[in-house]
């Protein structure tokens, strides 16, 4: 009886009962045997309802792809926050479970080697995968406005796991003890993560972390990549967040073989990757990014004469 009077509720409001007829509910529908029981009415009665619901969501224009994609990219930029912050506290060796120098000492052969894997997993992602000819063919799996979103969410991946299994090599290197000197290298390690962030923002902090891309996608737009500028620290280098990073893991007033291991590796590759970026940087911009290229130096803030 409930499922009757529900199913004629469906018709009167909805109109179109064959929206589902080849959906997962029509194939819940017939796990229940339309029996003159109390269970199987209730049963009928809670899938109606999810109909008229669902049809109702869809006359307000919602797509259930389109939420999905907002919702998978809230989620991973999420993600990124906590790893960012999880990163200064694992570089400055307070307040998180894990760091740089925390756990027991092991063999330092071993150690060495754990570390060097994890880096060198963290590197091969995070520029692989920013390679165009790579997003060309990854994106023929995942849709292009994931694209970036995907790009986040395995870099945070990497980190979790380099946070997670790296092995401390706890030797001083040095270890400042003028408390002067102490809060001048806390003060300049703070600014590089200042930096990093800030940065983030002056070039596009919603396409940097895919949150824009999939926005524009569920308001249905089509996406366009911000226009070459140069704001603000981009104006005395061209790669001021990469100095922010140098800033953030060299300025510390307590140095360790493990920190000496992590600052080295990621310098380098810092150093390598820049001449990728701008590889792809003069392709995408030309003779923009040339003359920009011409006018400012890579890292250290230094302007250069114009050689045109």
């Amino acid at each position: 009886m409930l499922q009757g009077y529900n199913g004629r509720i469906l018709e009167m409001c909805c109109g179109q009962r064959a929206f589902f007829a080849d959906g997962p509910l029509c194939l819940a529908e017939r796990e229940f045997p339309r029996l003159d029981s109390q269970v199987s009415a209730g049963a009928h009665f809670f899938l109606d309802t999810f109909r008229i619901r669902m049809q109702f969501l869809r006359w307000k224009g919602l797509d259930m792809a389109k939420g999905i994609s907002v919702l998978y990219g809230v989620v991973v930029y999420l993600l990124f926050l906590a790893t960012f912050l999880y990163a200064i506290g694992f570089v400055w060796d307070v307040v998180v479970p894990k760091t740089l120098d925390s756990g027991a000492a092991g063999p330092v052969a071993i150690a060495v080697l754990v570390d060097a894997i994890l880096l060198g997993i963290f590197a091969v992602q995070h520029s692989v995968m920013a390679r165009p000819w790579f997003k060309r063919a990854w994106t023929k799996v995942v849709p292009r406005h994931a694209e970036r979103t995907t790009y986040v969410l395995l870099t945070n991946l990497c980190l979790i796991l380099l946070y997670w299994q790296w092995r401390p090599l706890p030797s001083v290197v040095w270890d400042v003890e003028n408390a002067g000197g102490r809060a001048a290298l806390i003060g300049l390690s703070a600014l590089g993560w200042l930096m990093v962030l800030v940065c983030t923002f002056l070039i596009d902090h919603g396409e940097l972390f895919g949150l824009r891309q999939v926005l524009v996608y569920a308001g249905g737009k089509e996406f366009r990549s911000a226009e070459f500028k140069e704001p603000l620290f981009y104006k005395w280098c061209r790669h001021p967040m990469m100095l922010g990073f140098l800033f953030a893991f060299w300025a510390a007033p307590r140095m360790t073989m493990g920190h000496l291991l992590f600052a080295v590796a990621t310098s380098g590759y810092i150093l390598l990757a820049i001449q990728f970026e701008e590889h792809d940087l003069m392709k995408a911009h030309g003779d923009d990014y040339r003359s920009y290229r011409g006018r400012t130096s890579m890292i250290l803030p230094m302007m250069k004469k114009s050689r045109d």
